[in-house]
């Protein structure tokens, strides 16, 4: 059985890695984090902040939202409120597809 290596996943991100995750500014994440009530990443001493996995599934449902449905802020927060689980379970099913699409990528780059 070939040796299959495990994804890692860190208990905290910083922002700056968040940042590259979403390939956006710093601003614009701290802007979501005062728009969204479900977006509260922790903060340390020195008021960094260190953001979780559940934080990162958050964004990604939010930026899902506002910049491939084109939803407004207040329509995004509003169906959020609303639709919490269905919205997360479409994003844990949106995440399985990307990894499926990038497995059949390398398994086709190999061929």
């Amino acid at each position: 059985m070939p040796y299959k290596e495990r994804e890692i996943n860190k208990l905290y991100y910083t922002m700056g890695e968040v940042t590259e995750m979403f390939d956006v500014n710093a601003s614009q994440i701290r802007f979501y984090e005062r728009e969204f009530d479900i977006l509260q990443p922790k903060k340390n001493k020195k008021g960094n902040r260190l953001f979780t996995q559940e934080d990162i599934a958050n964004l990604k449902i939010i930026f899902n939202l506002v910049k491939d449905k084109g939803y407004t802020l207040q329509g995004a927060r509003d169906y959020l409120r609303t639709n919490k689980s269905e919205a997360k379970e479409n994003q844990r099913v949106v995440d399985s597809l990307e990894r499926l699409k990038k497995f059949l990528l390398e398994v086709r780059d190999s061929l």
